[in-house]
């Protein structure tokens, strides 16, 4: 124990005596162990972070009927949302589409979970307000355009399954007359502005959707934004697929490519920082600890000439450059955490977790480091000739 406490006496004594070599040194440990556990945090992080902003470009899944199914239902979509964690789910958006008229003119409904849509699709551009209650409508630009409505007015909508079955019926006979219409009356809560095919929609609730049409449990399609990584949503794909025979689900290849593509870009560029910053790390300090041994060579000529073994200087530089380390990695994992945490709020515009794992493996990496930058300069101190040295040669 006394030999364990005289040991860093000595190499703290010595580092304190060059404070100013040792200081750059210790700057530039931290410096490295700050971008190592910053990058490391985000390179986690990055993942979570970006498929959080993914999720605004709409969905990245959807469920549609199978080939030899009597059609997609609610109950056939619940069943296949069962094997996704539902943590991991964002939004679902089942739709159902039917035609309709509207001042004679014939128009497309869409029938969806409103508060379902709006996490679904989050890009979308609503003038006045989401619907919030039965018998308000969401108007497409287009087709707001071309019925003439805006936010507050009214429209009717008339509902026939006979006018459906005979398409080629003359516009001008009065479809609203027929026994079997229904006619309902809505209000238009907000117009929507995508720039997309969903300006010629009008949507409502499936509920009122169900009024109008007298059927409940049909559904078209159901879109879902899952926030997962493309392994986890293929074996997603591969699971529902195999157990639920109803239904048919297929990802949204133009977000999750993209998504991959840069995710994978995003994750290779910080492992490449992180190796170069590391290298810079390392020259640094192989560079200040060159410069102590040159500085130090009549010290050493004289312990050798004393009896020192070369095994004993190895240790003392070698400690001293591994004290080095472990105080920088200290300080790199604070200041790490705040560089991740600043980098996260302004480009991502959310937080990060503290990973406290992310300590100890910053301190040892840092200890690694400058261990190895101190391979060369140990080196030379080893191959200090004593006879030499203290000739003043």
């Amino acid at each position: 124990m006394k030999k364990r406490r005289m040991f860093f006496r000595m190499i703290t004594a010595s580092l304190i005596r060059r404070r100013s070599r040792m200081f750059v040194a210790l700057l530039a440990i931290a410096v490295g162990a700050t971008i190592l556990s910053g990058l490391t945090t985000i390179y986690y992080d990055v993942p979570k972070q970006m498929g959080e902003q993914f999720r605004n470009y709409g969905a990245n899944m959807i469920f549609v009927a199978s080939a030899d199914s009597d059609g997609l239902t609610t109950e056939s979509v619940d069943e296949a949302l069962s094997y996704i964690k539902n943590d991991q789910i964002v939004g679902v958006a089942p739709y159902r589409y039917e035609t309709v008229t509207v001042n004679e003119q014939p128009v497309i409904v869409a029938g969806t979970d409103l508060s379902g849509a709006q996490k679904t699709s989050p890009y979308w551009y609503i003038t006045g307000e989401w619907p919030s209650a039965g018998g308000q409508v969401l108007v497409g630009k287009e087709t707001a355009d071309l019925l003439s409505v805006k936010v507050g007015d009214t429209i009717k909508m008339t509902y026939s399954a006979e006018a459906l079955e005979n398409p080629d019926q003359p516009a001008e006979t009065d479809r609203s007359q027929n026994e079997d219409a229904v006619n309902m009356t809505f209000m238009v809560a907000g117009t929507l502005d995508t720039g997309g095919s969903e300006e010629n929609y009008i949507f409502m609730s499936l509920e009122d959707v169900a009024s109008l049409t007298g059927e409940s449990s049909k559904l078209d399609v159901a879109e879902l934004s899952v926030s997962a990584t493309q392994e986890e949503l293929n074996g997603y794909v591969e699971k529902i697929s195999s157990s639920v025979s109803d239904v048919t689900p297929r990802l949204v290849k133009r977000v999750t490519q993209s998504e991959t593509t840069v995710l994978s870009k995003l994750q290779s560029l910080v492992l490449l920082v992180t190796i170069v910053v590391l290298l810079l790390m390392m020259i640094c300090v192989a560079t200040t600890m060159m410069a102590v041994v040159t500085e130090r060579r009549k010290e050493i000529g004289l312990r050798k000439s004393l009896g020192a073994s070369n095994k004993s200087i190895v240790y003392e530089f070698m400690g001293e450059g591994v004290l080095l380390g472990a105080v920088g990695g200290l300080l790199g994992s604070i200041l790490g955490f705040v560089f991740a945490q600043a980098v996260s709020v302004n480009v991502f515009n959310s937080t990060i977790t503290f990973r406290p794992l992310l300590v100890p493996i910053t301190i040892l990496a840092s200890m690694v480091v400058t261990g190895a930058a101190c391979l060369i300069p140990v080196r030379n101190a080893t191959e200090v000739d004593p006879a030499l040295v203290l000739k003043g040669e």
